[in-house]
């Protein structure tokens, strides 16, 4: 189950780390800051976070869905459809889950 808060890129009021996704106004929510090195990308766990309480299945879905979204992403920067030069917004499903990824120019 997620809960809408408008205006607000903390869902859950939680201030006392940074946030490293894009802002969401949706928990519970998943974000990071992703590495580029070439075509590939680079998950670091020291820039990622959960804002609210993922529900056991949803968490699983997660764990499943978080790699072919890094895949689809890798295939956009292969194939020029992202392009770490000019900043440019996409959004990913994968298993249920909704990603919104942006190069940030």
């Amino acid at each position: 189950m997620s809960d809408t808060h408008p205006g607000t890129t903390h869902p859950d009021n939680n201030n006392d780390r940074p946030w490293w996704g894009l802002p969401c106004t949706v928990t519970p929510c998943f974000g990071a800051r992703l590495v580029q090195e070439g075509n590939q990308l680079h998950y670091l766990a020291d820039r990622a976070g959960i804002r609210g309480q993922f529900s056991d299945a949803d968490a699983y879905h997660l764990d499943q869905a978080f790699p072919l979204l890094m895949k689809q992403l890798e295939l956009m920067l292969t194939s020029g459809e992202l392009n770490p030069r000019h900043q440019h917004t996409v959004t990913l499903y994968a298993r249920g889950l909704t990603c919104e990824a942006d190069t940030l120019g």
